[in-house]
């Protein structure tokens, strides 16, 4: 068993339906604490879509908030300015892919928003909700889903909530081959 760094906290994880509302309240409080989000989206085909609902969304916030897109089909010039941009905070939300997963530790991005949770492998979610709560500060994490939830998704999502402190990774690792048979 690992033990946390010191000072860090857990990141508090919500299992939660879709909602406007949510990801709403959400990025307004980490930005209103000048901190950064991840929002995972995790289809290139509709990135943009995503990043323009998020645009309407909190339009009319103060200060006003600043989106980029990073996917695994960028030029590699165009992802690295991305990444640069967003680790500089010129940018407040990136709308990304599970290309996330491989990232950078930025102790300034504190909020996760994963749009389709259900999407995800156990081990996959575990290790997206590990790029976030990298500093002091609380972090969370929300795991959306739409109307439909599988058994098989509704049990990957309560494991992930459950395996909420510092250290889980083991618990994590035991109850995806559980749940995979």
């Amino acid at each position: 068993i690992q033990t946390p760094p010191l000072g860090r906290l857990a990141v508090k994880t919500f299992i939660l339906p879709f909602s406007e509302k949510i990801i709403k309240k959400a990025i307004e409080e980490e930005v209103k604490r000048a901190g950064q989000v991840y929002y995972l989206h995790n289809r290139v085909e509709t990135i943009e879509t995503a990043k323009k609902f998020l645009e309407s969304l909190t339009s009319g916030f103060k200060p006003e908030v600043r989106f980029g897109i990073a996917h695994g089909r960028l030029k590699e010039k165009e992802l690295v300015k991305v990444m640069a941009d967003f680790q500089n905070k010129k940018i407040d939300v990136l709308v990304a892919t599970t290309i996330i997963e491989n990232g950078l530790d930025l102790p300034n991005v504190n909020t996760l928003i994963v749009a389709d949770s259900t999407r995800l492998g156990l081990a996959e979610a575990y290790q997206i909700r590990g790029r976030i709560g990298r500093s002091h500060l609380q972090a969370f994490a929300y795991f959306l889903y739409g109307s439909h939830l599988s058994e098989k998704a509704k049990m990957r999502l309560n494991a992930l909530k459950e395996a909420e402190e510092l250290g889980s990774g083991y618990k994590i690792a035991l109850k995806d081959l559980e749940i995979r048979g």
